[in-house]
């Protein structure tokens, strides 16, 4: 990767989070009572902020529960998960420190709310690395649109030609290419069924998080 400027997804891409998300509206949903959430269902859900998801549901299930009531207890749940349990995936603060010694600049875009990135990250020993975060719900769209990642190239004055995107989800790493950013696509358990269609997509692939000899 030889571009001035890189954001960085987190869920998935720096952190071994998915695990936790994926078990998140099941739980919300068991503790009224409901059964489990249809697959179709859980995809519908995967690229959206946490608004737009907590949302969903409720209208899904025709729940009573107040939208902003709804989505504060499911932060609740994750920021406990963030601040005690999401470890950072293995070589991402050495990957991560050799940008840095590169003149690279950084920044995290990602669909999670901004205080719990910044709470993980910081857990994590990486904060420093990156510029800003942004979010998804401060720009108002999911990553299905390439709002988030036009947003954090604005901050730099940068083209999207020249600003590296790394993902691990498939729908967002064709959102960024579509806007014309440069990819590298990130290897994750969750998405392996269609890492070749996520190759496909991007200019480059990260396996494991290895400095490039």
């Amino acid at each position: 990767m030889d571009k001035r400027y890189a954001i960085f997804d987190m869920d998935g891409t720096l952190v071994d989070s998915m695990r936790f998300w994926h078990a998140l509206a099941p739980e919300f949903l068991a503790a009224r009572g409901i059964g489990e959430m249809s697959p179709a269902l859980m995809e519908l859900v995967r690229p959206m902020t946490m608004a737009e998801s907590t949302a969903l549901l409720l209208r899904e299930y025709d729940l009573p529960d107040a939208p902003e009531a709804a989505q504060a207890e499911m932060n609740a749940v994750m920021a406990e998960h963030y601040r005690h349990d999401v470890p950072l995936k293995p070589g991402v603060k050495a990957y991560l420190t050799w940008l840095r010694s590169r003149g690279v600049r950084m920044c995290v875009a990602s669909a999670t709310a901004e205080p719990l990135v910044r709470q993980c990250l910081a857990r994590l020993g990486v904060e420093d690395c990156f510029e800003f975060l942004i979010s998804c719900e401060s720009v108002g769209a999911g990553k299905t649109r390439p709002d988030v990642y036009c947003a954090a190239a604005a901050r730099w004055g940068a083209r999207p030609e020249d600003v590296a995107v790394y993902e691990d989800a498939y729908y967002a790493v064709k959102t960024a290419a579509e806007a014309g950013f440069y990819v590298v696509a990130v290897y994750d358990d969750d998405t392996a069924e269609r890492w070749e269609e996520i190759k496909a997509l991007a200019k480059e692939n990260i396996i494991g998080w290895e400095i490039p000899a």
